[in-house]
């Protein structure tokens, strides 16, 4: 594939300074792009592997129509739809997720935005996370002001919200909301004080131009951590007969988001199975400093005990780098 020429300022300053032009991230061996990416992952955010977990809190019967989302009621899938678990449900998979070695766990439901009081029961497990010894994160869609106040005050430190894709992109896969009430929900947790988590999801048709302008808007944004979805097809979604992006297509545009995103996590969370298959150690060497694990929204992962496999031989061969 090539990329057509960009030629924001921003961005070519970024590549220049590197030595590097965005046709080389998508045209370099991997054997020469690699080292490169895994040099910005150590001389960024070190050795650590951060792993955490997530609760589908609040199933399906969203009003919002992004085409590969399982959860939309716009679409006939067969996921699970229920109301809001209970606190003493969200506390026990905290508990399980720090069992699996998650650090942070992340409380997540569907639809746009939640009313205050499911944001209290919400915040009333959170104020229970510093006894399970793990961090609160969450992912509740477009909150208000006083809903983010809410959730500070009983001790969330870290919000999700992903972008999903491009600026231009964005309205192909939804229609519902715009671009824009993404950015300011980041921008609203932003003014709380909290930590951001935010990423989005690949192979939905997006091209590498896309993949730069979307890792260059979380750059501008200062996000803390960068979770990337790879694109699983579910029957009854738009998207249900995409072709999977390929392996070292995905190890590549890792790589892509670790360049330009040198000091965030990166965070390789669904799809990454399917997708990567028996590549998935590479996601390391391309820049990737984090996972989840435990399974995801709406789709398992792979075993609890593969996954820590994994991080343990990652880590022991960072530390003798």
């Amino acid at each position: 594939k090539t990329l057509p020429c960009i030629c924001k300022p921003k961005m070519l300053k970024l590549f220049t300074m590197h030595n590097l032009t965005p046709k080389d991230i998508i045209s370099l061996p991997l054997e020469e792009l690699l080292p490169i990416a895994n040099k910005f992952r150590k001389d960024g955010v070190g050795g650590e592997i951060e792993i955490c977990g997530v609760i589908n809190a609040k199933s399906g019967s969203c009003s919002e129509d992004c085409k590969f989302c399982a959860q939309s009621s716009h679409y006939c899938t067969t996921v699970e739809e229920y109301s809001l678990k209970g606190k003493d449900e969200i506390i026990a998979a905290a508990r399980e997720a720090k069992s699996n070695g998650a650090a942070r766990f992340g409380v997540v439901t569907s639809g746009n935005r939640l009313i205050l009081e499911e944001v209290k029961v919400i915040a009333s497990a959170i104020r229970e996370f510093p006894s399970i010894g793990i961090l609160p994160c969450a992912s509740l869609g477009a909150l208000s002001e006083e809903a983010f106040s809410i959730l500070k005050e009983a001790g969330l430190t870290r919000y999700h919200h992903n972008i999903e894709t491009s600026e231009n992109f964005y309205s192909r896969i939804v229609t519902t909301h715009d671009y824009s009430e993404r950015i300011n929900t980041i921008k609203s947790a932003k003014a709380q004080a909290l930590e951001v988590c935010s990423g989005g999801i690949l192979g939905i048709g997006e091209s590498w131009d896309d993949r730069i302008d979307m890792a260059l808007t979380l750059k501008e944004l200062q996000v803390d951590s960068v979770p990337l979805n790879f694109l699983v097809p579910i029957k009854g979604t738009p998207l249900e007969d995409s072709p999977s992006i390929t392996p070292l297509e995905a190890i590549r545009t890792i790589a892509l988001f670790r360049i330009i995103l040198k000091d965030a996590t990166i965070k390789i969370v669904a799809g990454r199975e399917t997708v990567l298959k028996d590549f998935q150690g590479m996601m390391y060497s391309a820049g990737a400093n984090g996972m989840m694990v435990g399974g995801y929204l709406t789709i398992a992962g792979r075993s609890v005990s593969e996954d820590r496999s994994l991080i343990r031989e990652i880590q022991k061969l960072w530390k003798e780098e």
